[in-house]
């Protein structure tokens, strides 16, 4: 039998080639190694740090996955304030706070450049609201609509307008978010965004007024200001309520325990949000937090996350790994569809005084 005699540089490429993939694999090794026992601490929205989703992160880095929730922007940045990098590493702001964060210089530059899912995600949510000075800041998560939810055992037809609220035959069984989004809502059933989207955010004094007004006249009719989504599920769950302004989370959870609640869109058109995952100033896991954020918005971390919350992934390979039925749910093939009837949530420049309005009507001034 022949030897056969392989050229040099034959040789050569092969040795280096080995050579690259066990550094590689070392390097591998102890990037993981590196982050052994470490706490990567989440400040999200309710469902954002599910043990679904997180768990397979914290096997494959050894590491835990803490989750603490906000109920609202303005929570958010309040947490925020108190505790900074020193308590939290990633935070899921939406798109009336994410820009702020970024002005105020509260959060980290993301080098989307070592983030190979970035590139998977919708240019519809790569928005300039979370960069500055060619740098980014955010990165798109999870998107959804604030829905009219309602009680189909009770109310047999979809109701076509938010004015349903103010229905005095729903006295009592109306629950509304705990948050300034309700004056954008006065805002859209008086048309204001018709034609500037922006219009909702930047009410004038005199819009303020009518839509504190209107709020005012609602007041009799709500059972609870609903703070948390778990909250909601609850009046809904224990019938107290049967209409209300709410997330897909809602339909999903309460349906799952035998309810028959059902979501529409009213004529007068709806808002909704893009969150974000931005890395807080400061943290003290920052490549922990980039690993997990690339992890998140990847295929199967956006399918896990919408499998819990129902929300629509920003991320259309997600579909891989999602059931039929899920898929439909959360629009993830039909994006378009969907994210052309909601108006997002922007920030609001004058936000004290639309908190000052909403302050006023929750205390039925």
């Amino acid at each position: 039998m022949v030897k056969k005699i392989w050229p040099v540089s034959t040789v050569l490429a092969a040795v280096s080639l080995s050579l690259l993939v066990s550094c590689g694999e070392k390097e591998k090794k102890n990037e993981s190694e590196s982050f052994q026992g470490k706490t990567l601490s989440l400040l999200v929205w309710e469902g954002y740090a599910d043990p679904k989703f997180t768990a397979e992160f914290e096997k494959q880095y050894g590491v835990k996955v803490a989750g603490t929730y906000f109920n609202s922007g303005d929570d958010l940045v309040a947490k925020l304030k108190a505790g900074g990098g020193n308590a939290y590493d990633v935070i899921s702001p939406s798109g009336d706070m994410a820009g702020f964060l970024v002005q105020s210089d509260m959060v980290e530059p993301i080098d989307v450049s070592l983030m190979p899912n970035y590139k998977d995600l919708s240019p519809k949510l790569v928005l300039p609201d979370v960069e500055k000075n060619g740098k980014v800041y955010g990165i798109p998560y999870m998107w959804g609509p604030d829905y009219l939810v309602y009680d189909a055992d009770v109310i047999k037809e979809a109701p076509t307008s938010w004015s349903v609220f103010w229905d005095p035959t729903y006295k009592g069984k109306v629950s509304l978010y705990d948050d300034i989004s309700n004056i954008y809502l006065i805002g859209q059933m008086m048309e204001l965004d018709k034609t500037d989207p922006a219009a909702l955010y930047n009410m004038t004094e005199e819009q303020l007024a009518f839509a504190r007004k209107k709020l005012l006249e609602l007041n009799p009719a709500v059972r609870k200001y609903w703070v948390s989504a778990g909250e909601l599920n609850d009046l809904f769950a224990n019938k107290e309520v049967v209409v209300s302004v709410g997330w897909p989370i809602t339909v999903k959870e309460v349906n799952e325990k035998g309810r028959n609640l059902k979501w529409t869109i009213p004529k007068e058109g709806t808002t909704g949000w893009i969150d974000r995952l931005m890395i807080v100033k400061g943290s003290k896991n920052q490549k922990l937090a980039a690993l997990y954020i690339n992890y998140i918005v990847g295929a199967k971390g956006q399918a896990l996350t919408a499998e819990v919350t129902n929300y629509s992934p920003g991320n259309a390979k997600a579909a891989a790994f999602m059931s039929e039925d899920l898929q439909k749910a959360t629009y993830v093939n039909e994006m378009d569809s969907l994210f052309a009837k909601i108006n997002f949530w922007q920030y609001v420049a004058n936000r004290a005084r639309y908190n000052e309005i909403w302050t006023e009507v929750k205390t039925g001034k």
